[in-house]
């Protein structure tokens, strides 16, 4: 039977962190739902992002007994961050416990541990409507029928913008790649730059390759970033390069609790698409993968009907987003101009180096 023919339990619309964990513990709890799983990454369009895995998310992994296989890990492993105001002229350097990773490869990864009796397609969706409690979603290469959504499809997500509407404070992300030709750059920096953007930017080292990406304001994002970066050469008094390649997407940064959405009956959000993302560092894998598995826990526990699923998923997600809500305090800290000098020129909690 072709997938075109069947009506699915499930469309799950993204296959990151939150979209794979998500189908493979509701694929586990409720093995008689006819799950989907739409991937829209491939080689040429992956997610946009440092790679790093930072420590909730390893404990959040720890929980279900997982590993990450050396082919997930990149070179080399960074134990701190070299934080710069460019515009105060100011460096400090703050020790973290972040795992350097090829994040292509780890999403691939998580979807190897998707069970066969979830069916996985890989193309995009470009629109959802709804009629009579059926969801078409029109794919790239087709179309496909569902009685419930989850939208497990980032900060640009489609699923709560067609379905849902409200949508939190965006950035554009942009990233570029530049081969590693011994440049003196930082291992792994946080900056920040009142010139250019209220928001942060990093680089990172990552087998063979530098990193400079950041998140910028949607109103003149490239010029905003060429900018930065011609800023950061100066200061540090090394040149990237020609990039090797540049990519872009939407990020979410949340700055209120209503900013922070769960979704509907049948229609369900996961990660940085439900603004499960941490407004001060854009750290999303950990939320992503726990509120995957939570989803998966809230259709077990509610048999008897969709509107108890949300309710009991917005239950159970009270923590994470109080969590993150404090989040957009610290960001606010972090990207006040005076606040961060003080900090900085404070030393608290900084390293000598």
């Amino acid at each position: 039977m072709s997938r075109h023919d069947i009506v699915y339990d499930i469309a799950v619309v993204g296959a990151g962190p939150a979209g794979a964990i998500f189908a493979r513990e509701l694929s586990r709890l409720c093995p008689w739902k006819k799950i989907l799983l739409i991937d829209g990454q491939d080689e040429k369009n992956t997610k946009p992002c440092g790679g790093l895995l930072a420590p909730d998310a390893q404990k959040v992994l720890a929980e279900f007994d997982l590993t990450l296989p050396n082919s997930v890990l990149a070179d080399p492993q960074i134990f701190a961050v070299e934080t710069i105001d460019l515009a105060a002229k100011c460096v400090r350097y703050y020790q973290r416990h972040y795992l350097n990773m090829n994040r292509y490869a780890f999403d691939r990864w998580l979807l190897t541990l998707v069970p066969s009796d979830v069916t996985v397609i890989q193309s995009r969706c470009t629109d959802i409507t709804e009629l009579d409690g059926i969801f078409t979603l029109t794919l790239s290469d087709g179309s496909v029928t569902a009685l419930s959504v989850v939208g497990a499809d980032g900060g640009g997500s489609i699923v709560r913008r067609t379905l849902m509407g409200r949508m939190p404070k965006q950035y554009v992300s942009i990233q570029e790649w530049y081969e590693n030709r011994g440049q003196k750059l930082p291992y792994y920096s946080c900056i920040f730059d009142r010139e250019t953007s209220d928001s942060c930017s990093w680089t990172i080292h990552k087998d063979g390759y530098v990193i400079f990406g950041g998140a910028f304001e949607k109103q003149g994002c490239r010029e905003a970033f060429a900018s930065q970066k011609a800023r950061l050469e100066a200061f540090i008094g090394t040149n990237f390069g020609e990039p090797f390649k540049r990519e872009a997407c939407l990020v979410t940064s949340p700055r209120r609790m209503r900013d922070f959405v769960c979704g509907r009956p049948r229609v369900y959000l996961l990660g940085e698409a439900a603004g499960f993302i941490s407004a001060s560092s854009f750290e999303g894998i950990s939320s992503a993968v726990l509120s995957g598995k939570l989803l998966a826990e809230a259709f077990c526990e509610s048999r008897e009907g969709h509107d108890r699923i949300i309710r009991v998923y917005r239950r159970k997600t009270t923590s994470l987003r109080l969590k993150l809500f404090l989040k957009t305090f610290k960001r606010w800290v972090l990207c006040t101009p005076a606040m961060r000098y003080i900090i900085m020129k404070s030393g608290l909690q900084s390293i000598d180096k």
